[in-house]
């Protein structure tokens, strides 16, 4: 993986998501490397949107710039990581997350970190100690180490990920599963989807679902979800969203479609609840 730095004017953007009032992304691009990533369509830096996963640009001046903005941008939730792990591997390098989120905090705003990581974990006494003002998701495609190393090649286990749900859930710090994207063929079958609505139950978390968006990468013959993008464009989500609202609702999990999508084609993912409403406890 190569590593560039950059500068940025801005930390803090506006979001368009209606449970989420600004963005804070201290990272361009995530070495997880996922494959479904929709990250790349709508990463600026081509290097990086061409490089998936293998070049990561690390916005250098972004705590200097949030020390600034937030005297003067209005409090409301920032969510950390909407394009980008923050707790992806250079993380433990760099610490921008880290810093940001003591500024952030310490300044008033809440803040709902998503991630695959578990380095998550080293934050978790800053998380505890604004735990009113913090809520945590878990991104778990399947409980299936060997289906997740193929969609996730980079990512942290599914176990690992399993676990910080639990550690934080623990310490009363609000937590939510995000089983997405179901990818037909691979994460699709029941009783992987109940593995992961178990983990769910077990840890007081909110569960989150959402189908495979397919994005036009996806539909190269070389890429290694050609089949499962072409499969989804006719796949019956409702039958299956059907389902995994019957298996929430048997394992006590509140559950809800997570993301909905704009159809003005400007591809921007607004939540259908509020994370406020759903997923505190």
């Amino acid at each position: 993986m190569r590593i560039k730095v950059v500068r940025v004017k801005e930390a803090l953007t506006p979001s368009g998501l209606p449970d989420i009032d600004w963005a804070l992304n201290p990272y361009v691009g995530c070495s997880h490397a996922c494959t479904y990533c929709y990250g790349r369509t709508y990463a600026r830096d081509e290097e990086v949107a061409s490089s998936w996963g293998e070049v990561v640009a690390v916005k250098e001046n972004i705590v200097s710039l949030l020390r600034y903005e937030v005297r003067r941008k209005k409090l409301g939730v920032v969510g950390v990581g909407t394009v980008t792990d923050a707790y992806q591997p250079i993380e433990l390098d760099y610490e921008l997350t880290k810093n940001s989120l003591k500024i952030l905090l310490g300044s008033g705003f809440s803040v709902s970190i998503q991630t695959k990581s578990d380095l998550v974990l080293r934050d978790k006494e800053l998380l505890s100690k604004y735990k009113s003002r913090v809520d945590v998701g878990v991104t778990i495609t399947t409980m299936n180490s060997d289906i997740a190393k193929f969609l996730e090649p980079n990512a942290p286990s599914p176990k690992a990920r399993a676990r910080v749900l639990e550690q934080l859930s623990s310490l009363g710090i609000s937590t939510w599963v995000f089983l997405g994207p179901i990818v037909p063929g691979y994460t699709d079958d029941l009783k992987g989807i109940r593995e992961v609505i178990e983990v769910a139950a077990n840890t007081r978390s909110a569960l989150y679902y959402d189908k495979l968006r397919v994005k036009d990468f996806m539909l190269k013959p070389e890429h290694p979800l050609y089949h499962a993008a072409k499969k989804a464009l006719r796949y019956r989500w409702g039958d299956l969203f059907k389902i995994i609202t019957d298996l929430c609702r048997r394992y006590g999990v509140r559950c809800s479609l997570g993301l909905d999508y704009s159809e003005s084609g400007s591809g921007e993912a607004k939540s259908v609840v509020r994370l406020d409403e759903f997923a505190k406890k």
